[in-house]
């Protein structure tokens, strides 16, 4: 078991490498800016917002299922899961990440993604009530994912438990809130 964990992260940090060492330039600012427009859910409290100011009853609903996953997938993260994980963050300045798409490091652990939890998290609540505004929400939430990786601040593991756990959270969100009703 343990060979397969090392091989693993061995592939995660090579996957890492790899990205960094593909000369993006005109990818670089907008993923920076991407990365920094997911800090502490400000893509998701907009959506929010328009569903709410848009989409009627249903959109009201949608946002309320969105926000509350992201609260849950959040606080389980950061309060559980990451200081659980203890991952180091990449060493951006070893796998040459080109400076111009580079946003600043977090302090906590790597591992998982904070910022992909949260994406998806919101999508996947979003889509319970609103199926027809999952689609876009969840690739929004993917290029959020990679913004993590494009940026220097994830290996791609981080961001793919990170999205796998912010929609399972969501799912056990929403189904606990349906439930209530």
């Amino acid at each position: 078991m343990r060979s397969v964990i090392d091989d693993a992260k061995r592939v995660d940090v090579a996957v890492y490498a790899a990205i960094a060492a593909t000369p993006t330039p005109s990818l670089d600012l907008a993923m920076g800016r991407l990365s920094r427009a997911a800090d502490y859910s400000r893509l998701s409290l907009a959506s929010a917002a328009l569903l709410a100011l848009g989409g009627g009853r249903a959109g009201r609903q949608a946002a309320t299922m969105g926000l509350a996953s992201v609260g849950v997938a959040a606080t389980a993260i950061n309060l559980v899961i990451k200081p659980l994980g203890m991952r180091r963050r990449p060493d951006r300045e070893a796998a040459e990440v080109p400076f111009a798409r580079q946003v600043p490091m977090p302090a906590s652990s790597s591992f998982p993604s904070g910022h992909s939890a949260a994406a998806f998290a919101f999508a996947t609540g979003v889509g319970y009530t609103l199926p027809q505004a999952a689609a876009p929400l969840r690739a929004l939430a993917a290029l959020v994912a990679y913004s993590r990786v494009h940026t220097g601040v994830h290996y791609p593991g981080d961001v793919v438990a990170g999205s796998l756990l912010g929609s399972g959270l969501a799912q056990a969100t929403t189904r606990m809130l349906s439930a209530r009703r």
